[in-house]
């Protein structure tokens, strides 16, 4: 067995408890503006800033004009992902074409295509360490990082064996050319603010 089965396995293990804590996590007084998600079973609770709502629509907004109307992306939508209790709410997330929910309603992490993630100070670790590997073993093609602290955006592709072998960076105010990936798009970083 690989790292990765074990990853995939246990993913597949830790949806029930997933599900318990997300009930939990529902019915606590979470205040309005804050994203709850687990990272290897640990609860994260961080406010949407302006600067991160911001990106995360203009990213959006593209992979929309590209795909069109029908397209199914998502912002802060839980999905299970490999590993220990990984319940992400990715902050953008593509899926392919003709996916669907499964028999108890989550969208399965097989069919993510793409997903995007802003820097948050406090969770920054989380989206350069756990979640990108947690990507790599789900074998999301494209795993896109805005970082506004450091005003550049990461790029991670082409995943093996748990991790990605492919990435590069780009500062904010140039276009990222993504039309070799999954996107086929070139996404234009000059209005990305900073913090």
């Amino acid at each position: 067995m690989t790292v990765l089965d074990d990853r995939i396995d246990m993913a597949d293990a830790n949806t029930k408890r997933l599900d318990e804590w997300f009930e939990r996590l529902e019915r606590m007084p979470v205040p309005e503006g804050f994203r709850v998600e687990i990272v290897e079973g640990n609860v994260h609770m961080t406010p949407q800033r302006d600067t991160h709502w911001a990106i995360i629509f203009r990213i959006a907004r593209a992979v929309d004009d590209k795909f069109g109307k029908d397209v199914k992306i998502f912002s802060d939508v839980r999905i299970d992902f490999p590993g220990h209790e990984n319940g992400f709410c990715p902050d953008v997330a593509k899926l392919r074409d003709g996916a669907e929910p499964d028999g108890t309603g989550h969208w399965r992490y097989q069919d993510v295509e793409f997903v995007a993630e802003v820097i948050s100070q406090g969770t920054a670790a989380n989206d350069y360490g756990p979640k990108k590997l947690a990507y790599a073993a789900a074998e999301v093609p494209l795993y896109l990082i805005a970082d506004p602290y450091q005003g550049r955006c990461h790029v991670f592709s082409q995943p093996k064996d748990g991790d990605y072998t492919a990435e590069f960076r780009l500062a904010f105010g140039q276009d990222l050319d993504l039309t070799d990936t999954v996107l086929g798009l070139t996404l234009p970083t000059a209005d990305f603010p900073r913090d």
